[in-house]
């Protein structure tokens, strides 16, 4: 079972326009480093889904959650660290034409901080089709294990290194 706070974090090697939001400002706007006033803060990832139903029901067996809904086209799942939201591929076109394709992500990665990889590998066995690695130890002492949700994306399910 999944621990009541969970941990999102994400690897962004390429964007989809209007797929995630931050508040731009200049940067000579921004606070040194180290300075105490945050720039820019990442709080919402959307996925963009041809079936925003199915993909809700995978992320609510997957992170043991039941997803806010805001009408039939968009849900969230608020966590401590920011919140993964679902969004249907027909509202998306509506909202912002030509701006996002559903099914064809292979950039990001959806992490999430769990108290055991193993236990997560068993207990989802039944609910994913596509595993891409089993658990393992990774060289830098993570434990992951990574599989694909029903559009494709990457998910890995982990836990840092004692200590960490």
């Amino acid at each position: 079972m999944l621990p009541k706070t969970i941990a999102v974090s994400l690897l962004f090697f390429a964007s989809v326009p209007g797929v995630w939001r931050v508040t731009a400002q200049s940067t000579s706007a921004l606070p040194a480093q180290g300075a105490g006033a945050p720039g820019a803060v990442l709080v919402n990832t959307c996925l963009i889904t041809s079936d925003a139903q199915q993909l809700v029901n995978f992320y609510e067996n997957v992170l043991g959650l039941r997803a806010k809904w805001s009408g039939p086209d968009y849900a969230e799942f608020p966590t401590s660290a920011g919140t993964l939201a679902i969004f249907s591929a027909k509202a998306q076109e509506a909202y912002i034409p030509g701006s996002a394709e559903p099914g064809t992500n292979r950039s990001v990665i959806l992490e999430f901080r769990v108290q055991d990889p193993d236990a997560e590998y068993r207990r989802l066995s039944r609910i994913v089709k596509t595993w891409v690695k089993p658990p393992t130890t990774q060289p830098w002492g993570t434990r992951s294990t990574y599989f694909r949700d029903p559009d494709g994306n990457l998910v890995d399910l982990f836990r840092p290194p004692a200590g960490k």
